[in-house]
């Protein structure tokens, strides 16, 4: 086999010791480095010009790709930091740079000597170290969401980190996107329960206060044709047809204008807009 075509089927970047283990001689990985088809990197490891910048980064330092970095490359939610996210060993010397962030923590599951990216639970709990509670419990919703983990694995986990523990007491996976992920977490934290896919006039709904209020979250790759827009606000006539309220906030006012939010949810809640008719207070 070609060995452009062996580092292809490794993402791109692979250790030496893995080719000669693959059956590649030192003579023929001369030659391809000679020719252009790859490069060396820090010594000991082989990259394909078109190599993720991720890994070859990773490679070159010595390191693994870790923490939201991982998120990226799962496509998970996340909020991103614009930092460039590696694991690396104890006691190693990391250049400095701005758009580095290094994680010194190990995670719970063991890593293979040459693995570049960092299994999804140790990269769970960096992003717990690393980030605000509610940006992590996004990425673990979403880990969850995508099936990636399960609730029962990850309890089995022994996770060392409080934070960790913390975002694990509380993530579900039930949200379908970040933008449920952060009402519900933000209400939790003022005392109002959120029932998260609740089935409502033949539809899932995002959220569910009481038995009446109604909240739904558009994102923008989740209701961005007119069709699907269409489609939601002749949900929204049924539903109040039926006697609900319906709130409904798109991801900049969820993301960026949340007191306004938060607001208008406490307002209809206080007009007892959550309450069904016989528990309507007088």
């Amino acid at each position: 086999m070609d060995l452009g075509i062996w580092l292809a089927r490794h993402h791109g970047v692979a250790h030496s010791a893995q080719a000669l283990r693959a059956g590649f001689t030192r003579y023929s990985i001369r030659q391809s480095i000679a020719g252009g088809e790859c490069e060396r990197i820090r010594r000991d490891w082989l990259a394909l010009p078109t190599a993720p910048a991720d890994l070859r980064a990773a490679a070159a330092l010595g390191g693994r790709v870790a923490c939201l970095s991982v998120a990226r490359q799962l496509e998970l939610w996340h909020l991103s930091d614009g930092m460039n996210h590696v694991s690396m060993p104890r006691n190693t010397a990391v250049p400095a740079s701005e758009t580095l962030r290094v994680h010194w923590s190990i995670g719970p599951v063991p890593v293979a000597r040459f693995a570049l990216v960092e299994p999804i639970e140790n990269a769970l709990v960096h992003i717990a170290e690393c980030q605000p509670f509610e940006n992590a419990l996004v990425v673990w919703d979403s880990a969850l969401n995508k099936k990636l983990v399960t609730q029962a694995s990850l309890a089995r986990l022994h996770l060392r980190s409080a934070a960790a523990r913390a975002v694990r007491e509380v993530a579900s996976g039930l949200a379908d996107s970040a933008l449920e992920t952060l009402p519900v977490s933000r209400l939790a934290a003022i005392g109002i329960r959120v029932s998260q896919q609740v089935m409502l006039a033949g539809h899932r709904v995002d959220g569910l206060i009481g038995q009446r209020l109604v909240l739904q979250s558009d994102g923008f790759s989740f209701h961005s044709s007119a069709e699907q827009r269409r489609a939601d606000i002749a949900h929204d006539r049924r539903l109040a047809l039926l006697g609900f309220t319906v709130l409904r906030y798109d991801y900049r006012q969820i993301l960026f204008d949340w007191p306004r939010v938060e607001a208008e949810i406490l307002h209809a809640m206080a007009q007892g807009l959550h309450l069904a008719p016989t528990q309507v207070r007088k």
